[in-house]
């Protein structure tokens, strides 16, 4: 009976030894998180409604930052004909060189009747047309393998641009 009282009295010391070696590491460690400089970091899906087509002349290239990338990624979409007011977002995520990483999916569309497959359609040949896309060496490794939800808004014919 002794014997394992011994043996409970060294398991409890050896565990106080472990909580206190541990406290001791999670001190030092705070310490050390005081001397390092603050941590920015993007949103886990980076988010953009891009209002098309887009304005092609004021394109920035290669594309700096998440502004510009944008339209960049929109650049390529064209209304089809009979196209009357249209939303579609397009979720993907690219490589550091601007590639596309997989297939884009498609999570929302809200169109007129009978057009839902011609606008999924014109946007995927889109965002293939415009990948890959310019990207400045920071960009490309900030948004690489991100997922980007992508929102394209039509308006109807009155918002063309030529």
């Amino acid at each position: 009976m002794a014997g394992r009282r011994r043996l409970a009295a060294a398991a409890v010391a050896a565990a106080a030894a472990v909580a206190a070696m541990i406290a001791g590491h999670a001190a030092a460690q705070d310490e050390d998180l005081d001397e390092l400089p603050p941590v920015l970091s993007l949103p886990t899906t980076l988010r953009a409604t891009v209002r098309v087509p887009v304005d092609r002349d004021n394109l920035v290239s290669p594309a700096d930052t998440l502004v510009q990338l944008y339209p960049a990624l929109a650049a390529c979409w064209n209304p089809f004909s009979g196209l009357g007011r249209a939303q579609i977002t397009a979720r993907l995520s690219l490589a550091r060189d601007g590639s596309l990483l997989g297939p884009p999916r498609i999570t929302y569309a809200s169109v007129a009747p009978g057009q839902r497959g011609a606008l999924i359609d014109a946007t995927l040949t889109a965002l293939r047309a415009c990948t890959p896309a310019r990207l400045t060496p920071g960009l490309g490794g900030a948004v690489a393998g991100r997922p980007i939800a992508l929102r394209f808004v039509y308006s109807g014919t009155k918002e063309s641009i030529p």
